[in-house]
């Protein structure tokens, strides 16, 4: 069956349309890359880069800072950076917000959501993680390591040397030698143990 002439212009007048509106949808106004723009001062178009950008196509320098190992692939002993009291702070809080969940504040593994069933990771305060260098622990974060997974993605690497730096200081402070101590921190120290044992007394001695 022959379609009516009316019905023909007006098929022809839809596929007229819907032809037109594809091509506005190609020709859409807008910049090209690096097209000449009065609207702003230098006359691009193209913005600046933000400070700090990386390209998806660059590689990271494989340096001790980006990777926490020596040109030998051995883990680095020292911190790339000068240590301070800011870096311990920044990474004090870096450590509480990212890391204590499973590692807990003290660094024990006994983080909130160990307490609420997620397998518990090793105490830092545990002999071989004691004697590991600084380097382990900052290719850890940036790799990640058994069920931790990595951290690149949501700790830049200034920050995760600063966390670094902390947990030595936190398995610092639970292993310095008594006799390194200033009298005064050991009378707190003292004074510590005795108000444990009086809140806690033993069995039968109560």
């Amino acid at each position: 069956m022959r379609a009516s002439p009316t019905t023909a212009l007006l098929m022809l007048a839809v596929a007229l349309s819907a032809g037109a509106c594809r091509q506005d949808m190609h020709d859409q106004p807008r910049y090209e890359p690096l097209e000449a723009s009065s609207f702003f001062d230098n006359g691009m178009s193209s913005r600046p880069l933000v400070e700090g950008t990386v390209a998806r196509e660059m590689p990271i320098e494989k340096t001790a800072f980006y990777t926490g190992r020596t040109p030998n692939d051995e883990f680095v002993t020292e911190l790339p950076m000068p240590l301070d009291r800011e870096l311990l702070d920044r990474g004090r809080t870096r450590f509480n917000a990212f890391c204590s969940p499973c590692h807990g504040q003290t660094g024990d593994g006994l983080g909130m959501i160990v307490r609420r069933g997620f397998k518990q990771p090793t105490s830092f305060h545990d002999q071989r993680l004691r004697e590991s260098p600084v380097g382990y622990f900052f290719h850890v974060m940036s790799n990640g390591f058994g069920q931790m997974s990595s951290y690149a993605s949501q700790v830049p690497p200034q920050d995760r040397w600063a966390i670094a730096a902390y947990i030595s200081a936190l398995q610092l402070s639970h292993n310095i030698p008594v006799d390194r101590l200033s009298a005064e921190e050991r009378q707190q120290l003292d004074d510590s143990i005795v108000g444990s044992a009086e809140a806690h007394p033993r069995a039968g001695e109560e």
